[in-house]
């Protein structure tokens, strides 16, 4: 526990969410579908939520080990205010134990093994306000681990009209889900494969409660989401998987919901697969369209394929270079040419309502050792 305890660089620690006690000094954490069960002085299989003397805390709370300014698009979400900028932050450690990690170096660290500082969650809507975001993101690793902060940084984020977004794996459960996603007003999910074989074998999970979370976005919550495919050659690329990946897409979320198959590179345990190749992720979002979703993307290249076109007209409505928008033409949230609706967030209705920003100076000068 000694070891542990310098993980967290905040004054005290932070008691989790999310558990019950057991016998013999343990506690379940019931926060995502891993269950870990937790002995004295030890972490579940995420690296951040402690057992300590009988009770779990979150080393994640109030200590980011990463801080960003991004496009909205890099997260990718191409439906919710499209060229604006999003700050973006995550933790140590992650409930997934993907081998193609590109965040690996955070994600599959405990905090102790990355530079993290606090930031309380009162102060990072200041940050997001000194660099011109309109909106914050939960990223780089699994958010859902530090669900705790992420609830507090949503209701300070409220004050100013910002909004929230999750970029998550979706290995949630349903007793967090609506207690995280009730403040939040975008996602993106991966959905990483759609066999159990490769969620069993290449993230060490199941792809079941990942449905699961999407139906209940769909269904449950007005959040706007977005899914995203990452094609690893010979792991989740064939044809055939891809095709019944966009047929249950269409049957459980419907058309309407923008799905984005996006180039692997070689990373962390998986650096024998080669890149993947345009013409894979060419062939994917044909795939998707002929099955009938209305918005397929390709990611991580430079391709046509990361426009958005009006479904009925065809009318090009969003051009894209990689993260940049070099056009958009949505007015009012619709086509120009035909008037057909295109499903998104286009503004940030609650920007009018936002508070002085003279709070935000004095953030400027806390952080100001801060390069973003």
């Amino acid at each position: 526990m000694e070891e542990l305890k310098i993980l967290q660089k905040t004054e005290q620690l932070h008691e989790a969410r999310w558990w019950e006690a057991e016998a013999n000094g343990r506690v379940h954490c019931y926060l995502c579908p891993r269950h870990c069960h937790i002995g004295t002085g030890q972490a579940g299989f995420c690296f951040i939520r402690i057992n300590q003397e009988g009770k779990l805390y979150s080393l994640g709370y109030g200590s980011p080990a990463a801080l960003q300014v991004d496009p909205i698009e890099k997260k990718p979400l191409n439906h919710f205010l499209p060229g604006t900028r999003v700050f973006s932050m995550g933790t140590a450690g992650c409930n997934m134990g993907c081998f193609f990690c590109q965040n690996w170096d955070i994600s599959k660290s405990r905090a102790d093994q990355v530079r993290s500082q606090p930031v309380p969650p009162e102060d990072v809507p200041l940050l997001a306000l000194k660099y011109g975001c309109e909106s914050i993101a939960f990223t780089y690793n699994e958010p859902t681990i530090w669900g705790e902060y992420i609830i507090d940084i949503c209701k300070e984020a409220r004050k100013y009209g910002l909004k929230t977004v999750m970029v998550t794996n979706g290995y949630i459960t349903y007793d967090a889900f609506h207690d995280i996603y009730d403040h939040i007003d975008a996602a993106n999910v991966d959905l990483k494969a759609f066999t159990e074989n490769f969620y069993g074998k290449i993230t060490l999970t199941h792809l079941q409660p990942v449905l699961e979370t999407l139906a209940w976005l769909k269904k449950e919550t007005p959040v706007w989401f977005e899914i995203t495919n990452l094609m690893i050659p010979t792991l989740n690329d064939d044809p055939a998987e891809t095709r019944k990946l966009a047929e249950w897409i269409l049957t459980h979320l419907g058309p309407d919901v923008p799905l984005h198959f996006t180039a692997f590179h070689p990373d962390f345990k998986l650096q024998d697969k080669p890149r993947t190749a345009p013409r894979t992720l060419d062939q994917a979002r044909q795939t998707g369209l002929e099955v009938g979703l209305r918005y397929v993307y390709e990611g991580n290249i430079y391709s046509e394929g990361a426009n958005t076109y009006c479904p009925q007209c065809e009318e090009l409505l969003v051009r894209r270079s990689w993260h940049d928008v070099l056009e958009n033409h949505i007015k009012n949230g619709a086509c120009p040419k035909c008037g057909l609706a295109i499903p998104g967030v286009w503004t940030n209705d609650t920007r009018g309502k936002r508070l002085s920003k003279q709070n935000a100076l004095s953030a400027a000068k806390l952080y100001a050792h801060l390069n973003l």
